[in-house]
């Protein structure tokens, strides 16, 4: 078939930037309509699916996070300058859909050592990572292949949950203690935001917790963001229960009174002028089948095409 027969940009996209428009009833997913692809040669971010949730401990489904995000992000990857931004992140930057992490069904441990092994092939090749969760163990094998390029991160992480339970063993409740531990994030450069659930709080990490986020407000956020980064390369792991399960129910631990779009929208706009620059960052817990409208998945979709065009912005200075 020619482009103009099959529509498919997923297979048939001419070179790294740009998008052509496209149904987002049509064509194979891929995420924003990237191009499938192993070559890294050129490549800013590679989305990199890692469908797992045998850490979570509340309702299962994550697994099936990846392929959500995929199918949602086709209502968000019309192509051309996206709204507010007065920019095309695909004009600026170089993305694949580098596709998923493959693991045996029940073994933890093969997805952990796998997702660090494909991530860190990656990251050594120059370019990030954007995950697609999966529940939220799964951001710790990305660190790990950041932190292996880069060197200990600034964590910047939405969450309802701190998740730095001490635990000898590795969930998505307690991967930012071992974070910590192993030297992946530096806790003193390191933030999290919409924190409304009873932890210990002993450790560096700058938390804000909900009602100081309201209190407060966006710019307040942004400008600690800024202050507590200070400089050092940083990582955006975002959670969706993070947000109000008023616009994010499709996740397997809801907490409410969470964050809404608006307020997320605004942080991420708003770094666009401090000097915070991100090396990678995923996108966790999102669980389709207890998702209404696919607006968990939107949510979703549209906050990764938001981060791409903050560092678009970077990009062009």
């Amino acid at each position: 078939m020619t482009r103009r027969e099959s529509g498919d940009q997923a297979f048939d996209h001419d070179g790294l930037y740009g998008t052509e428009r496209e149904m987002p009833y049509s064509g194979t997913r891929s995420f924003l309509r990237r191009r499938f692809s192993r070559d890294l040669d050129g490549v800013d971010f590679a989305v990199l699916g890692v469908p797992f949730d045998l850490a979570t401990s509340g309702r299962s489904g994550a697994r099936m996070g990846p392929n959500a995000l995929r199918n949602a992000s086709s209502q968000v990857g019309w192509g051309g300058e996206v709204w507010p931004w007065g920019l095309d992140p695909f004009a600026t930057l170089a993305v694949v859909d580098y596709g998923d992490v493959n693991y045996h069904r029940g073994r933890a441990e093969q997805m952990l050592e796998n997702t660090a092994a494909v991530a860190g092939r990656i990251v050594a090749a120059g370019a990030g990572v954007i995950g697609l969760g999966g529940d939220h163990l799964v951001t710790y094998p990305l660190l790990k292949a950041h932190a292996e390029t880069h060197g200990p991160l600034a964590l910047v992480h939405f969450d309802a949950h701190r998740d730095t339970a001490d635990s000898p063993y590795l969930d998505h409740g307690t991967f930012v203690h071992h974070a910590m531990r192993d030297g992946l994030i530096d806790p003193a450069r390191s933030i999290q935001i919409g924190i409304r659930t009873q932890y210990d709080h002993t450790d560096p990490i700058t938390v804000l917790y909900r009602p100081w986020v309201r209190h407060n407000g966006v710019q307040a956020v942004i400008d600690e963001i800024t202050r507590v980064t200070a400089g050092a390369p940083a990582y955006l792991t975002f959670d969706i229960d993070s947000m109000d399960p008023a616009f994010a129910p499709g996740t397997g631990t809801p907490v409410s009174d969470g964050l809404t779009p608006g307020e997320v929208f605004d942080i991420l706009r708003g770094l666009k002028d401090s000097p915070v620059r991100f090396v990678g960052m995923d996108l966790v817990e999102v669980a389709p089948a207890y998702d209404s409208a696919e607006i968990t998945a939107l949510l979703g979709a549209t906050l990764i095409q938001e981060f791409l065009c903050l560092c678009a912005h970077h990009r062009k200075g």
